[in-house]
């Protein structure tokens, strides 16, 4: 298994950066466009246990899968939310984003993805992977939070 965090500091309220992660399909765009679907199958009143099946268009392909919500947490200065699903029968990939508010218009965010091969063959691939995505996917986050931020100034 591989994981990788990264880190970075948001000038943005805590709140309209976990509005990104609400499980609407809009506000998951904004961050990941290539989630084309987010259908709830079950939404537990604690998060924990919640599972939506989510659909992620790669090129012409469009992968179909079960996220399970592992963990939940929403505190007015700490919010954190780690889910888990399995990529084809090939990966068991989780992903995990928290946040601490350092202020009213400030906000660390922390992202952890692990993935784990579920073949050997792929344990290869592991080897070679780097955190590129991590780091795009974090920045990403960011941009999204400060320009949306900046228009309710």
């Amino acid at each position: 298994m591989k994981e990788w965090t990264k880190e970075i500091e948001i000038d943005a309220p805590i709140e309209k950066i976990w509005g990104l992660f609400d499980g609407s399909l809009e506000n998951m765009q904004k961050i990941m466009p290539q989630v084309v679907g987010n259908t709830p199958v079950k939404v537990t009143e604690e998060g924990v246990g919640s599972i939506y099946r989510q659909q992620y268009k790669e090129g012409k392909r469009v992968e179909e899968y079960d996220v399970v919500t592992l963990e939940y947490l929403n505190n007015p200065g700490h919010k954190k939310m780690k889910v888990g699903f399995n990529l084809a029968n090939y990966f068991e990939i989780t992903a995990g984003y928290e946040l601490t508010r350092i202020n009213e218009h400030k906000t660390v965010f922390k992202y952890t993805t692990t993935n784990k091969p579920l073949k050997a063959i792929f344990k290869l691939f592991l080897w070679f992977a780097s955190d590129k995505a991590v780091v795009k996917f974090v920045d990403k986050v960011k941009q999204v939070a400060e320009e949306e931020y900046a228009l309710v100034q």
